[in-house]
């Protein structure tokens, strides 16, 4: 039997589960911050955690505290009153510490790009390691940068015991 067929008769979910586990010993801690959104992202978001999605079968958990996290998941501009905090609550993560920048806004301002009230994407203010697109972006798309982000945790690791 090849390797292949093998990886078939694994669904995907429990091989999603496995790596993450593999690579971190246990499930996936996200934290959700807003960062001035207009809440279709946000809708999307907690469309995840619906029975048709369910991303904790993935072994994916939201937590309130950013000291419990291991990714920040941004929606919005960035607006100026938020930046200090979003910088705070990244500096209050555990490393390897990962950030997805989520939707038009989070990458770029999107409608709201060059506003006196905000910055042009959460790159501006935090380092992001993945971008998801979209106005909002569908659950599958957000699901899948959050794996992304999880395969760049081995690349993380690496380059801090590098130094």
């Amino acid at each position: 039997m090849s390797d292949g067929a093998v990886r078939a008769s694994v669904p995907v979910d429990e091989r999603l589960r496995s790596s993450i586990m593999r690579r971190l010993g246990r499930s996936l801690h996200v934290r959700h911050l807003d960062a001035g959104s207009c809440n279709g992202c946000d809708w999307e978001i907690a469309a995840l955690l619906d029975p048709y999605h369910d991303v904790q079968r993935l072994g994916i958990d939201f937590v309130a505290s950013p000291r419990h996290a291991d990714l920040l998941l941004v929606t919005g501009i960035m607006t100026r009153n938020l930046a200090d905090a979003a910088r705070r609550t990244y500096e209050a993560m555990p490393e390897p510490r990962l950030v997805v920048a989520l939707g038009a806004c989070a990458i770029s301002g999107g409608v709201f790009r060059g506003t006196y009230a905000g910055s042009d994407g959460v790159a501006e203010t935090l380092p992001v390691d993945v971008l998801v697109p979209g106005c909002p972006p569908r659950p599958e798309a957000i699901i899948e940068g959050i794996l992304v982000a999880v395969g760049r945790l081995d690349v993380r690791r690496a380059g801090r015991q590098a130094t």
